[in-house]
């Protein structure tokens, strides 16, 4: 029973929607400038959680041939035949449904209509027809990472603005630097699997160049919420200093990836855990702006 509950907790892949909660929280405080009501965040979280755990149970149904013969996937529930596909769809279906019902009740329609839609697009548009036909495929796929700063904003204010826009192109700019690094280090499980990530069918100095690019453009990006949203200047101050140190890292790992394509000098998971890493202090810093501003 334990392996099995274990089981099901895997296919909703619990780090993903740490990241996923870290950046809807925080900007629920930004949109109310202060501390909002608890129970409306802890609707919230739940509704996230089960949203966003319902599209990694989908994603992992329709890719677990290729999880299957993967490294990084291969432990996971379906390859090991713990669960059905069909008790995963079940599965899967049931949580997008509660998820939908907790955030239309509890929260509103409007996030729990962008909950929806963030779950579709990772599931249809990403899953089934980007992932496994073009490099673009984690560029555009992540727009639905993006929607839990539009969520987090509208489940405090009922309605969109440019405000939570800048935030949600953050993520879409952080997403392919990102997830790129991973891919460098799991580059020969998605060749052999015929996944077309950019680190498979470009060289690793193009992949260096291309996160350098992303890198700046995100670290702008980020900047641009002082003027836009009004902040105090507690935010762009830690915008200003994360950025850089996320720019100096970028540029280590390209510098290294033209000087050779082993990967244990490439280093790419020293980029993948900055990246974490900042993201999850910029959003602190969206959420402790309005606190310390007061």
């Amino acid at each position: 029973m334990k392996d099995v509950v274990a089981a099901y907790v895997g296919l909703t892949k619990p780090r993903v929607i740490e990241l996923l909660l870290l950046t809807t929280v925080p900007v629920m405080f930004f949109a109310e400038r202060g501390i909002p009501d608890l129970w409306l965040v802890v609707a919230t979280v739940i509704g996230g959680t089960l949203s966003a755990g319902s599209a990694s149970a989908y994603n992992c149904i329709y890719d677990r041939d290729i999880d299957e013969q993967m490294r990084r996937t291969r432990r996971r529930a379906l390859p090991r035949h713990i669960v059905s596909p069909g008790a995963a769809l079940v599965f899967a279906t049931a949580l997008a449904i509660g998820s939908t019902l907790i955030l239309g009740f509890f929260v509103n329609w409007l996030s729990a209509g962008l909950s929806l839609g963030a779950n579709a697009f990772y599931v249809f548009i990403y899953t089934m027809v980007l992932k496994r036909r073009t490099t673009q495929n984690i560029v555009w796929g992540g727009l639905a990472g993006c929607f839990p700063a539009l969520i987090g904003w509208t489940a405090v204010t009922n309605e969109l603005a440019w405000t939570p826009v800048v935030l949600f192109l953050v993520v879409f700019f952080w997403t392919p630097p990102h997830t790129w690094a991973l891919a460098l280090r799991y580059r020969e499980d998605y060749a052999n699997v015929d996944v077309p990530m950019l680190p498979v069918v470009k060289p690793a100095r193009e992949v260096g160049r291309q996160i350098v690019l992303y890198a700046w453009v995100m670290v702008a990006t980020s900047l641009l919420l002082w003027p836009v949203a009004g902040t105090g200047l507690f935010y762009p101050i830690a915008a200003a200093v994360l950025g850089v140190v996320f720019l100096v890292e970028s540029h280590k790992m390209w510098k290294r990836a033209r000087n050779t394509e082993t990967l244990s000098e490439i280093r790419p998971m020293r980029l993948f855990h900055s990246s974490n890493l900042y993201l999850s202090l910029l959003f602190v810093a969206v959420a402790l702006d309005p606190l310390l501003m007061r």
